[in-house]
């Protein structure tokens, strides 16, 4: 094989601070963490694809078609999503990669583009750039190289040398893929996630109809008593096979703690469907409340995704689905929402929360000062629309003169596209790297605190917070 990521990936200084000065203590800071494996503890890539160790698809269905980063900026520059291959009609992925070729020059600046050259030049050794021009060229180059044994899934993971990845999964999930992965020659730790979002939310499709499947898994009766213990099982289940976190998306970061006499009145509300938007909003709350208790009784990192209004445009969802790049961040908050869980088991240090927000305005005015007081809380790295060069550093000079560096997350990549990982986690390496350089320069850290400092943001802060 190529030599694929390292030994490139030293000879640019990307991401680096402009002024000599700061670059030069910069670049010895990302030299130190450049080739330190990756720990990748929430992300969506399914395990069942290392399990199979299939060759990766086409070109389009792998970087284009599959990501919605690029789908949506492509959609929001005309070009209809059905041209993409997310409508009914089947489309040629050579006509889709063309697609993007024309429409490359409009990504200049985002991290889309950021990820999908490293990859291209960095994973598959591909340098030409894209346009109209080398498109054909490219997704032949792209094509051959994806036939090859060592660009295979569990190739990759070996060469990529994650340590540690988590997968996203549905609580009824055997997860007879993981068990093998388990016993396999990988490296590295695959883990599942408990991930119960359309067991818990009234308004998720289909939610009677999989509490009711989670009830009788468990041969639970139809109680509210009974959906606790069925989740509990599941759980159970989940850390048998590695489990370390449970993760939430959430609208609103609400925690209800309500008495069993409401609590039961309104499980069988929203499982009749007669439940009003309020009462609704009650049950999601007081199951969020129910999910950190389970949090501290079972050892699960309990990590909160809130913020996302899924599916803004009615008509795209109708005509293309759930996830196909509508999401939209709304203003979030979560001092007055998440008190009761706090009240509750804040100050126990065996408890973890890890949070995370699209709203840039709470990482000073809320996340800061709750990670910089509760034992129990950690600042989720930038994500989704946030996790950016700039935004990231917006993120370090937001959260660390109150909180400092070991109450975050460390990097999470949150990404369904497997080839990306390294690019992701490189990416946020460099914009720590940078970001130290200026303290060192400021005088305000000591080399030798930095030095510490980033060796530690790739590993004992991401293995402390997630219990690794």
């Amino acid at each position: 094989m190529d030599p694929v990521l390292r030994p490139q990936r030293r000879e640019s200084d990307r991401l680096l601070p402009a002024d000599p000065a700061l670059r030069s203590i910069a670049r010895d800071l990302y030299a130190r963490v450049a080739d330190a494996p990756i720990i990748s503890p929430h992300g969506h890539v399914p395990a069942a694809m290392l399990d199979a160790d299939t060759p990766f698809p086409d070109p389009a269905a792998l970087f284009v078609t599959s990501d919605h980063y690029v789908t949506r900026l492509l959609h929001a520059s005309g070009v209809p999503l059905d041209a993409l291959g997310l409508g009914r009609e089947t489309v040629a992925p050579r006509s889709i990669w063309r697609t993007l070729a024309e429409h490359w020059h409009e990504f200049a600046g985002t991290a889309s583009q950021l990820w999908l050259e490293q990859e291209l030049r960095e994973v598959l050794g591909i340098t030409e750039e894209l346009g109209p021009e080398s498109a054909d060229r490219i997704f032949d180059a792209i094509d051959r190289r994806l036939q090859e044994p060592a660009f295979r899934p569990r190739a990759l993971f070996d060469e990529f040398d994650i340590a540690v990845l988590a997968t996203t999964d549905d609580p009824l999930d055997d997860l007879d893929a993981h068990e093998r992965l388990a016993n396999s020659s990988l490296r590295g730790r695959v883990v599942p996630t408990f991930r119960p979002d359309g067991y818990l939310d009234p308004d998720a499709d289909g939610f009677s109809e999989r509490v009711q499947a989670l009830l009788g898994a468990d041969q639970a009766p139809s109680t509210f008593a009974g959906y606790l213990t069925a989740l509990e099982g599941r759980r159970a289940h989940f850390r048998a096979r590695g489990a370390v976190s449970a993760d939430h998306g959430v609208l609103e970061p609400l925690a209800l703690d309500l008495d069993a006499g409401e609590a039961e009145r309104l499980f069988a509300e929203v499982l009749r469907g007669t439940a009003g938007a309020a009462d609704r909003r009650r049950f999601r709350g007081h199951m969020l409340f129910q999910m950190a208790r389970m949090s501290v009784e079972d050892g699960l990192v309990m990590t909160v995704h809130a913020g996302v209004l899924r599916n803004h445009s009615t008509a795209t969802r109708r005509a293309f689905g759930p996830d196909t790049g509508h999401d939209i961040p709304i203003p979030t908050s979560f001092v007055e929402g998440l008190r009761p869980v706090l009240e509750r088991w804040g100050l126990r240090p065996d408890f973890h929360l890890v949070l995370f927000t699209v709203d840039e305005t709470t990482f000073s005015r809320e996340l800061a000062p709750l990670a910089g007081f509760y034992p129990a809380v950690y600042i989720g790295a930038p994500w989704w629309f946030l996790d950016a060069p700039h935004a990231m550093a917006r993120f370090r000079s937001a959260v660390t003169e109150t909180a400092g560096f070991y109450r975050t997350s460390g990097f999470i990549d949150d990404t369904r596209a497997f080839l990306s990982i390294p690019a992701r986690h490189d990416t946020a390496r460099r914009a720590d790297a940078a970001f130290l350089a200026g303290l060192v320069a400021e005088d305000r850290i000591t080399i030798a605190t930095a030095e510490r400092v980033a060796d530690d943001l790739v590993g004992a802060i991401p293995r402390t917070a997630f219990k690794l």
